[in-house]
Parts: C-alpha cells; sequence; structure tokens
C-alpha cells in the first residue's frame, strides 16, 4: 500500500500511537506535495505524525520507476533543497520564492495552515557524520540513527551536540533515536531458530537487537545510557503475534518501569 495512505488510514484509525515514514525520500515526492500531505495527514491524526525524510538509498527502487537517484554529492544538495522548503512551508505562512538546482518556487504558501505550530516535527535518518548530521543540526527535530551500536551511536550524538551549539541551538533540540532489527524469543531455543545461523554476539555488535528477554532489556538500557530516547525496532516475523504479545509483557514493562 502506498505511503500516505497507510498512514491516512493510521491517522483516521487509531487515537494514541505516534507514527510516520522511516523515512520518505526526498527523490519520491515534490517537497511542496510532501508539505501539504504531511500537514494534512497530521490535522487528521491530532499532531501524532513525525514526518521522517531522507535523500534516498535504494538504486533499485529508483531504477524501476524512473526516479534519479543521483550521486551522493547532488543527492544530499537536493535533499537539503527539499528540507529547506519543506521547513518554510510547514513553519512560516510568508510566500517563499525558491530558485535553486532542483527546485524552483514562486510566492509558494502552503494553506491552510497547520493546526500544529510548525507543523509535524521533522526527523530525518541516517548515521552519516559528514553529510547527514550536519543537516540534522539545521533542520530536524528528531535524528533517527539506523543499525548502529551504542557506542557508536555516543560518539555521533556528541558530534550531533556540537553542531547544534553551531546553530544556536540545545541538545534537547533534537530528539534520539535508533532503527534496527530486533532478533528475539522467549528462550534461547527461540533466539537461535530466528537468528539462522547468525552469530548473536556478532549481530550485538552491529546494533541489532537479539535475545531472550532479559539480554533485550539490557541492550535497551545501555541505548538508553548513551541517549538514545526511543527505539523502532524492525519485527519481521508478522505473523507471530504471540511473540509479539509475550514482547510487550516481558520486555516492553520494564523498560517503562
Amino acid at each position: 500500500m502506498e505511503l500516505w495512505v497507510s498512514l491516512t488510514w493510521l491517522a483516521s484509525h487509531t487515537q494514541r500511537i505516534e507514527f510516520g515514514p522511516l523515512v520518505s525520500p526526498v527523490s519520491f515526492r515534490q517537497p511542496t506535495m510532501t508539505a501539504r500531505i504531511a500537514s494534512a495527514v497530521d490535522d487528521l491524526s491530532g499532531g501524532r505524525l513525525t514526518l521522517g525524510l531522507g535523500a534516498g538509498w535504494q538504486e533499485r527502487e529508483h531504477h524501476h520507476y524512473g526516479w534519479d537517484l543521483l550521486e551522493l554529492e547532488p543527492r544530499f544538495a537536493r535533499f537539503e533543497e527539499g528540507l529547506q522548503i519543506i521547513t518554510h512551508l510547514l513553519q512560516n505562512d510568508t510566500p517563499l520564492d525558491f530558485s535553486g538546482a532542483y527546485y524552483q518556487l514562486h510566492e509558494a504558501v502552503l494553506l491552510p495552515r497547520p493546526q500544529r505550530p510548525g507543523g509535524p516535527p521533522i526527523l530525518i535518518g541516517g548515521s552519516g557524520p559528514k553529510r547527514t548530521l550536519p543537516l540534522v543540526a539545521k533542520y530536524a527535530q528528531e535524528w533517527n540513527a539506523v543499525f548502529i551500536p551504542a557506542a557508536r551511536i555516543a560518539e555521533l550524538n556528541r558530534q550531533l551536540d556540537q553542531l547544534l551549539a553551531e546553530h544556536g541551538r540545545r541538545p534537547s533540540d533534537v530528539r534520539r533515536s535508533l532503527m534496527t532489527e530486533l532478533v528475539f524469543g522467549r528462550d534461547e531455543a527461540e533466539v537461535q531458530r530466528k537468528l539462522q545461523g547468525r552469530e548473536k554476539a556478532a549481530l550485538q555488535e552491529r546494533g541489532i537487537i537479539a535475545g531472550i528477554p532479559t539480554e533485550v532489556v539490557e541492550q535497551l538500557g545501555r541505548l538508553s545510557e548513551v541517549g538514545v530516547q526511543r527505539v523502532m525496532l524492525q519485527w519481521l516475523d508478522q505473523d507471530d503475534l504471540d511473540g509479539l504479545e509475550v514482547f510487550a509483557s516481558a520486555v516492553l514493562r520494564q523498560v517503562k518501569a
């Protein structure tokens, strides 16, 4: 199902959960349309959307559907232009004239205005210190690291704090989160079955959460210690609803405590 169709359904059929894309590449849609759709879905949900944005990385998707992925440097240049446009349209009611290498706008304004002041918060996903973190420091309200261990997150958090200071922002202005895979089992035998021959310790060193409930709680605790405020876990066995209930009762209760 198309991203914004899915999120519109979530907005209208749920009441409490926060939701959003992880992430929507600017190459897939014009930034003006992304801003307009995101504002509408956020309004529909009562202010529960987080707008995750990225430069794009999946070459196959772009090739199949005729989108230009671009080389790394121009890809991030286009991404920053998209961020400039989206943030202005969401956060300002003054018409925008924009003349960039990739987008041109003439007196563009987002009407009606977002019900939430400033619109939905912007999340930028990625772990690159040279290109991604500087954009997070300038434009984002949340940084979402991807598949990296706690020690590396601690290093990048310190770098992000320095970049934020250069832009007159505080560390608390940007929420810190991590997206990673979860390999969870009720007991060690189930964990090993789901690992399918992979080494648990090696996965954990790469930032993947793997193990029985006590191990998962310990790994989440280490992430909290280095400043991670929320974790998006990939539950790949979508038919294992019983396992998801065990995870909720055995892990989430301890994390909340």
